[in-house]
Order: C-alpha cells, then sequence, then structure tokens
C-alpha cells in the first residue's frame, strides 16, 4: 500500500506511470509531474476509470475516502461516474465531460482545458444547476476574458462550454445547450501571429555566434545549439533524456508521451519519435557528457536547470537570444520556422516529405500517414545532415 511519503517523493519519468495502493485505485504520474488519483472498477463487465483527485490536493487519506464512496454505490448497481454527472452543477457536468475526453487529448492541451474552466468558469457559475445555466450567464463570463484582451481564450472557452453541453443533452442530463449561440456575440479570435524566425543561414549562422560570445550559463548556449540542430519543440528538448540518446545510432529517440500528439497515440511505441542526429549535434552531446558527469546519474535531464533535479528554465533559451540583440526577431520555437524554410529551399521538393517528418509532422492526409509508417530514416539523416553542415558554415 502507499503512504503519502511514496506518493509525494514519485518523480517524473519520460513515460507515464503507476502507484498501486488497494482496491483497484491508483496514483497515475506523467511525465509533467502532475499526480492524479485514479480507481480502476467494473460496470456490467466494462473496465472504467473515475479520477478521484490531484495529489497533494487530494491526501491519500481522502483518495481512500472517495474510493469507498465510489464503491457503495457500485455495491447500489451505480456507475459512480454518472453519480458524478448527474451532480446537477455546472462544475460535476463539466469535470464529466473532461474525464471522458481527456484520454484523447495530449497532456498539455488537457492541463489548458481544464486550467481555463477551473480559472474563468466554475468560480462564479460552477455551483449553478447545470439545466438552468442561462446564454446570458456564460456570455457575461465569457465576456470577461475577452476583457483581459484574450479573445482568442474567450473564443476556445466557448467552444469547450458548447461541447460540455452538448455532452450533457447526449447523457440526458440538461435539455438546451445555453452555449449554442453564444459565438454571434463575442470578438472574434484574431488571426495567429507567427513565431519569429530568422529564414536566412547566414542569420542562423550570426545568432548561434552571438550566443558562443555570451556570458551566461554554458549549459544553456549548449542547449541552445542542441535546439537548433535538432528542431524539436522547447518542451521536447527540456525533457531529453540521457537514456533517450544513442550514441552507437547517431539518433534521439522522443517517446511518445512527451510529442505533441492525441493522448490515444501516447502510450504506444509506434509513435516515438527518431531524430538522427548529426555530427554537430554529437558533439554538443559529447562535450555535456564530459562536462557535466553528474547529471547523468542523478536527473538524468540532458539539460537540467540549477538545482539539477529540474529542467533548464523555459524562458532560458528565449533570455540569451534576447541578450543576443534578437529580441522580436527570432524565438526558440523559430528554429523549426528556420529548419523547414531554409531546407526546402536548398534541397528541394524531393526533401520536402522527409523535412516534414524531421520536425515530427507527418506531411501528408490522414489515410495516407495511417498505412505509410515508414519512418525514412535514411533520408531524414541525410537532411539533419545538411542541416548540421549548414549552420557549421
Amino acid at each position: 500500500m502507499l503512504t503519502n511519503a511514496a506518493a509525494k517523493a514519485a518523480g517524473a519519468k519520460s513515460r507515464a506511470y503507476k502507484l498501486s495502493d488497494q482496491g483497484g485505485m491508483h496514483l497515475l504520474v506523467r511525465p509533467t509531474g502532475t499526480k492524479s488519483w485514479q480507481l480502476k472498477y467494473r460496470v456490467r463487465g466494462r473496465e472504467k476509470l473515475l479520477t478521484l483527485g490531484q495529489f497533494p490536493d487530494v491526501n491519500l487519506s481522502r483518495a481512500r475516502i472517495l474510493q469507498a464512496e465510489a464503491k457503495e454505490l457500485l455495491e447500489q448497481g451505480i456507475d459512480p461516474s454518472k453519480r458524478r454527472a448527474t451532480g446537477k452543477t455546472l462544475e460535476a457536468l463539466g469535470r464529466a465531460w473532461f474525464e471522458k475526453h481527456c484520454r484523447e487529448w495530449s497532456l498539455a492541451h488537457a492541463s489548458d482545458v481544464l486550467s481555463t474552466l477551473e480559472r474563468d468558469i466554475f468560480p462564479e457559475l460552477g455551483a449553478r444547476p447545470a439545466g438552468k445555466v442561462v446564454s446570458r450567464e456564460l456570455l457575461e463570463a465569457v465576456r470577461k476574458i475577452e476583457d483581459r484582451g484574450c479573445a482568442t481564450t474567450a473564443q476556445r472557452v466557448r467552444q469547450r462550454l458548447e461541447q460540455i453541453f452538448a455532452f450533457g443533452r447526449a447523457e440526458g442530463l440538461v435539455e438546451n445547450n445555453p452555449a449554442s449561440d453564444l459565438g454571434a456575440a463575442m470578438l472574434s479570435a484574431p488571426p495567429p501571429q507567427p513565431f519569429p524566425a530568422l529564414t536566412r543561414i547566414e542569420d542562423c549562422r550570426e545568432l548561434l555566434s552571438a550566443c558562443e560570445r555570451d556570458e551566461g550559463r554554458a549549459i544553456t548556449i549548449m542547449a541552445s545549439q542542441f535546439l537548433a540542430l535538432t528542431a524539436v519543440r522547447l518542451g521536447t528538448l527540456r525533457g531529453a533524456r540521457w537514456e533517450e540518446i544513442d550514441f552507437d545510432a547517431a539518433r534521439w529517440t522522443i517517446p511518445a508521451t512527451r510529442m505533441k500528439l492525441a493522448r490515444a497515440k501516447k502510450d504506444d511505441a509506434r509513435f516515438d519519435h527518431v531524430v538522427p542526429l548529426s555530427a554537430a549535434a554529437l558533439f554538443v552531446l559529447r562535450g555535456l557528457k564530459s562536462a557535466r558527469p553528474k547529471s547523468i546519474t542523478s536527473s538524468g535531464l540532458v539539460f537540467p536547470g540549477r538545482s539539477g533535479s529540474m529542467p533548464i528554465g523555459t524562458g532560458a533559451i528565449g533570455a540569451l537570444y534576447d541578450r543576443c540583440g534578437y529580441r522580436g526577431r527570432h524565438v526558440p520555437h523559430g528554429w523549426r520556422a528556420s529548419f523547414s524554410t531554409i531546407l526546402n529551399e536548398v534541397m528541394g521538393e524531393d526533401y520536402r516529405f522527409a523535412i516534414d517528418q524531421a520536425l515530427g509532422h507527418s506531411g501528408r492526409g490522414k489515410v495516407e500517414a495511417a498505412y505509410n509508417r515508414s519512418q525514412l530514416l535514411d533520408r531524414r539523416r541525410e537532411v539533419f545532415d545538411r542541416w548540421g553542415e549548414l549552420l557549421a558554415g
């Protein structure tokens, strides 16, 4: 059986894992560090999963009480997830909808969905009976988001409310969908702005040279170099672990759990993303390995922050670029645009699909992507080797 101390000590790994307690309850520890109590149970022969709350907000004792309450309902022939849904409040309905769909989403998207509801909807409207909520109440809530200058977020919250009430209607919990016509009275979301990115290889080289002259932390400069050479997302770089690096094969295998994928794909190794490592990228890693041997045996992170147990800060590389005079011209995520733009120009149409795959994109229609699972590693290795050569000049 678990203890609160064991739950507290459980650290994030590259993949989600479970710590079993008793009676079908376990603590799910995600790669992001989020810890959730979950109860596995069966209703009419069908296995289901009920989220009881997040640790430490819900400690072990409270989780066991919630587990006992759920089992009492099961003994009465009541599905505990349905009882939570029919809690008659908007918050209960919203959380039931979230539990139904969150397994299909990426961890980042699921976190964003729940946090916006908990911040902007549940505090004022969560206790209202879901069937009595009217459009005007919802409109006032989303207009408060607009008043903060967040029209895009307001539109997203509107969409989520519409889905929540559609779910409620399908389940027979509410009769109407008061969110269905909100869009007509709301501000349109502004067009998305592309990330600032350098699109000339000469400018990319100058940026990397400027970073090498900076007097900041060496690991930040090396993280910037590796980010440029691999063109991965910043979050993927920050979570990189030595166990994912194969020096002999010159490749970095990024678990699907840390990729921008639907939740259903995240536990499937077929969707792990392989990044062939150029000579320049391997040079950076070997330099790190010799300079920071303790990081390999302690946290396992390739780019640890000052504490050694957490990744490099989210703003560290961006701040480096700002110090070097590139504020508004280039951001860490901009390397993906630099990579795609420059390589498509240099390597031509024949390499377009390999370049898209190198970035973790399918590059083709969903049907073709489902059947064509070829990794095209040889072509992608050519792409990364060429990119390393270009950056080196």
